[in-house]
């Protein structure tokens, strides 16, 4: 129980800076969607599709490797330097031919007019992946409080520089006034441009927030070391790419493949009326986020303890716990949350269930796949998200151009929930676990069921459903304390 409350300790913490940054960054949902048109939220929404991919290329796996390698050496040090100088040499490298190549690589992306948008985020990306090794080294060290602040600072400049640029100058321009400040920084014609011009500055103020863990440390490159980190790491580059196949390509497809059957403005507002849905699903994500944070190099620590099975179970069932109370949280009161999205926007509200139950299952993978990490075998991880990626464009393929976002969204369900299967299954064989599957499968059916249950009683009840709802959900909340905390208690 104890190495239970140090988990929730760490992830309450490193929960704190993802939770408020999330939310935050969740806020400028409703800000987007009124400043922008449907149309011009889809260009934001396609450009940080391609983000995913790209940080999981330029990391390649090396953050899990730094914490399996470090976790077994006792130079840590010589771990840590190995694995920095790698990121940042690839990372420079990919900046310089992403900003020399940036007008082909916009007309690919049918931009061609705006290839600073290439080179802006070419630069983003170099930058996170550079940071992400010296944000691994705090988290190994447990140094939480640390971690938070220089992602919350992060945050907080990425914030500021949108409500600038997009609420400050913009009302100040279009009232018809000026002032030195947005005579100087504020252009209407960049539009859309100015969110990725906030998160260039955020991303270059986190990296100089992290310079104290980048220049002091010895030039100390073990090539030895570093060609095994490379084969620890490289399935789960695999795995990485295919995993942000299954997460991001809905994003991409819709535009590839609806474009030249219904125009590209209409396919432009499809894809930013998802993109907007899709956030509401980020509250379940940023839960997992947080417990993702802490979990991993907690796992690796727990694996020389005797229960550490154990452990691992009662994890995946409390955290399964968890994320039906937030699901059932966000459905009973879903006419609330929608209303962070703008009128043109919320046709979409059918993706949100969907989506918010595809995360779940993203959440229990996570906790599945812990098992070819600790033991070494990464190549499972690389073969179950390669099949999980051929499902999710199969299906995106066939169900975009028959019910658009909507497939997408089934597509993003159906791939989750089969790699979770996957994990289970393979893990049993090389890993053996015995989770309480009854409850992991029951809580999420639970919840679902309760949700449609209250469609069906307080559809014409107005403002006494939300007192029903709230019944629904407190009664949830209580059957699981009674089943799991107080019997942990007991116990």
């Amino acid at each position: 129980m104890k190495n239970l409350q140090k988990l929730a300790g760490q992830t309450a913490i490193y929960g704190l800076s993802s939770v408020i940054g999330r939310v935050l960054n969740y806020l400028l949902v409703p800000l987007y969607t009124r400043v922008f048109s449907t149309e011009q939220y889809g260009v934001v929404t396609e450009m940080y599709a391609y983000v995913a991919f790209l940080i999981i290329i330029l990391t390649y796996g090396m953050e899990t490797a730094f914490f399996r390698f470090s976790s077994q050496s006792e130079e840590k040090s010589k771990v840590y330097s190995t694995t920095l100088i790698s990121i940042v040499c690839t990372s420079f490298i990919f900046m310089l031919f992403a900003a020399v190549f940036s007008q082909p690589v916009a007309d690919w992306l049918r931009y061609p007019n705006h290839s600073e948008y290439v080179t802006w985020f070419a630069i983003i990306v170099g930058l996170d992946a550079l940071s992400s090794i010296p944000l691994a080294r705090l988290r190994e060290q447990n140094r939480a409080t640390t971690f938070a602040t220089v992602n919350l600072v992060n945050i907080a400049v990425n914030i500021g520089l949108n409500l600038f640029f997009l609420v400050y100058c913009k009302n100040i321009f279009d009232g018809g006034q000026s002032n030195w400040m947005v005579d100087t920084f504020y252009n209407p014609e960049i539009g859309v441009g100015y969110v990725f011009i906030s998160n260039l500055i955020a991303s270059i103020t986190k990296c100089v927030l992290l310079l104290p863990w980048m220049i002091t440390i010895k030039l100390d490159l073990d090539r030895v070391l570093l060609r095994k980190m490379f084969l620890y790491a490289s399935p789960l580059l695999i795995a990485g790419l295919a995993g942000m196949v299954n997460e991001t390509i809905d994003r991409i497809m819709i535009k590839r493949l609806l474009i030249d059957t219904i125009g590209e403005k209409a396919t432009m507002e499809q894809l930013g009326i998802y993109g907007a849905c899709y956030k509401i699903s980020i509250i379940i994500s940023i839960f997992i986020q947080a417990f993702r944070y802490a979990a991993e190099p907690f796992f690796f620590a727990q694996q020389s303890q005797n229960d550490s099975k154990e452990t691992y179970a009662a994890i995946m069932k409390y955290f399964v716990a968890a994320c039906s109370i937030i699901f059932l949280s966000i459905m009973l009161f879903i006419n609330v949350v929608i209303q962070f999205v703008g009128p043109e926007f919320r046709e979409g509200i059918t993706v949100v269930p969907i989506l918010l139950m595809a995360n779940l299952c993203l959440g229990i993978y996570f906790n599945l796949s812990i098992w070819y990490k600790l033991t070494g075998l990464t190549r499972f991880g690389a073969y179950i998200a390669l099949m999980g990626a051929v499902l999710t464009i199969t299906l995106n393929y066939l169900w975009i151009p028959w019910i658009g976002y909507v497939g997408s969204a089934w597509a993003t369900l159906i791939c989750y929930a089969f790699i979770a299967i996957a994990s289970y299954l393979f893990g049993q064989k090389y890993y053996p676990v015995e989770y309480d599957i009854p409850k992991i499968i029951g809580y999420p059916v639970a919840a679902v069921l309760l949700y449609y249950f209250s469609t069906f009683i307080n559809a014409e009840l107005g403002m006494l459903n939300y007192v029903i709802n709230g019944v629904i959900l407190l009664s949830f909340i209580m059957i699981v304390y009674i089943i799991e905390i107080k019997r942990s208690l007991t116990d």
